[in-house]
């Protein structure tokens, strides 16, 4: 028998400044954050997926062998064209550092445009 994996669930960022990381990916990215679990800990919803977010220094158990903040690169897909995206970030104080540009994604070609988030992450928001 083998494993079949259908999605990612979620995904965990750590960060210097959980306050700075909530509000970029709520006003620039349009996610929500939530406090969950014992100690506080927080997440960013969208869709059906979240990003967990540990403080760094001060991470959770288990956690990835080396933490570090900036160290991520990750796609994120919207239904909303680019050129809204590209402005939208703008309007937001966000550097778009790339695109509109053609890339390949999981399921195809798509259009990105490329950003960072507070600590130095690749955020890709791409539409198919």
């Amino acid at each position: 028998m083998s494993i079949r994996i259908d999605r990612i669930d979620h995904i965990v960022l750590t960060a210097r400044d959980i306050a700075k990381t909530c509000d970029f990916y709520e006003r620039a990215l349009g996610m929500r954050a939530v406090r969950f679990g014992a100690g506080g800990r927080t997440a960013l919803h969208f869709g059906q997926t979240k990003i967990n977010l540990h403080h760094a220094g001060r991470e959770f158990e288990p956690k990835a062998a080396v933490p570090a903040p900036g160290s991520a690169d990750f796609c994120l897909i919207t239904s909303t064209p680019m050129e809204a995206v590209a402005a939208h970030l703008r309007s937001c104080g966000v550097q778009v550092i790339l695109g509109p540009v053609p890339k390949g994604g999981a399921a195809g070609m798509l259009t990105s445009v490329y950003c960072r988030a507070p600590d130095g992450n690749l955020v890709e928001v791409s539409s198919y």
